[in-house]
């Protein structure tokens, strides 16, 4: 059953136009044409790249990050309780008020106090601006230097000025070395993407981060073993434009450096409407979609890279209506975070934390004044200075 699920799945009529076989993409003549054996080679380079991730954030964004005085804030924890932790990690972050009646009488506390437990659970998991700061660090890094190293592959190549160029010869196209480690390097960095997925900060738009994620992985991987590597180097070189812009636009800004954050923005917006928006459909998939049958019959592959385009086109529409709303809020002055940041109850946490505070005021005297001789005397004891709480919600 293998075999024969292994022999429909590598059919030449899924991959191939009619009248080619796998013979004709067998190495020879001095061609050498992409295989799918050599994609093996991106899960192990995926898992050197997180390897190089970890050293770049600790090693050179942390520093950076703190240079630019961006310090890791510090949340009061939540007390060990094994009842609403398990309600909190199994079923809702956010109890109903029904809920959190049952919770306090299983879990013997008040209702105040299981109130209380969520909130600083919920900020406890709450990404800090410091690890925010080296993600988009390591991205912008990746970016760029995908970015320099596709114009660097392409910018000698006839298919970079003249899309009809891409098909000549199709697809008896021989795959040159530059081509081989955009292409690698550039999977490798997906993969790296999807297995950290876990533990990067999660936004609004995750769901769609990870079907374009996958999206571009099925779109590369396909084009890959078609032989369609001229056209996915381009829909790498216009994706890696406008990502280099984003990611350099969310640095300065949590650096709070406000001008150049909105002059970036400004040009990422720019771009990504002209890349992703204008590019992208009436050049790219107007190559894939018009130009291919001129050359063979229409067949399975065609149809299927056609629609991963389409599908990634759609989560470019998704993302530019989100960029227009923050465009809208920048012009009228109303913009405080990234659209694709979780708001998750901040007044309330807000106005949960200023009663905190006020608790903390109405303790007993004789606490108070134990409190502020350790304050004089920096001990560890501790417990007054704002910023050992994250007050501030930082924008994304």
């Amino acid at each position: 059953m293998f075999d024969t699920l292994y022999e429909c799945f590598w059919s030449e009529r899924l991959w191939l136009p009619v009248g080619l076989t796998w013979a004709d993409l067998e190495d020879k003549e001095g061609r050498v044409y992409a295989k799918a054996s050599h994609l093996y080679v991106t899960v192990p380079y995926a898992l050197a790249l997180l390897l190089i991730r970890y050293l770049f954030e600790r090693w050179i964004a942390t520093p950076l990050a703190i240079s630019a005085g961006i310090k890791q804030t510090v949340c009061l924890k939540a007390e060990e309780n094994s009842v609403l932790e398990f309600y909190y990690t199994a079923r809702c972050r956010i109890p109903a008020q029904a809920d959190i009646e049952g919770l306090s009488k299983k879990s013997s506390l008040s209702v105040r106090q299981v109130e209380r437990w969520f909130r600083r659970r919920r900020r406890q998991d709450r990404p800090g601006v410091l690890k925010k700061f080296t993600e988009a660090s390591w991205r912008f890094v990746f970016y760029l230097s995908a970015f320099i190293g596709g114009i660097v592959a392409l910018h000698d190549k006839e298919w970079l000025y003249d899309t009809r160029e891409v098909w000549t010869g199709f697809p008896k196209q021989t795959m040159l070395e530059s081509q081989y480690w955009y292409y690698i390097l550039e999977m490798s960095f997906y993969g790296c993407l999807l297995f950290s997925v876990a533990f990067d900060v999660k936004r609004k738009d995750f769901k769609e981060q990870i079907i374009h994620h996958l999206a571009t992985l099925v779109l590369l991987s396909f084009s890959w073993c078609a032989n369609y590597i001229r056209i996915g180097t381009l829909v790498m070189l216009i994706h890696d434009a406008s990502d280099v812009l984003l990611e350099s636009a969310k640095l300065f800004n949590y650096a709070k450096w406000e001008k150049t954050c909105q002059t970036l923005f400004v040009s990422f917006a720019i771009v990504f409407m002209v890349t992703r928006l204008i590019i992208f459909p009436f050049w790219l998939i107007h190559c894939t979609w018009v130009y291919p049958v001129l050359y063979y019959p229409a067949f399975f592959g065609y149809y299927f890279f056609n629609t991963v385009l389409v599908v990634l086109l759609c989560l470019h529409i998704f993302w530019a209506y989100l960029i227009l709303r923050m465009i809208r809020k920048f012009i009228f002055g109303t913009l405080t975070k990234d659209e694709r940041s979780e708001n998750e109850e901040e007044e309330g946490d807000e106005s949960s934390s200023t009663q905190d505070e006020g608790e903390q005021k109405h303790k007993p005297a004789n606490r108070q004044g134990a409190v502020k001789k350790e304050d004089k005397n920096g001990g560890p004891g501790c417990l007054s200075p704002p910023e050992n709480i994250c007050w501030s919600k930082t924008a994304c």
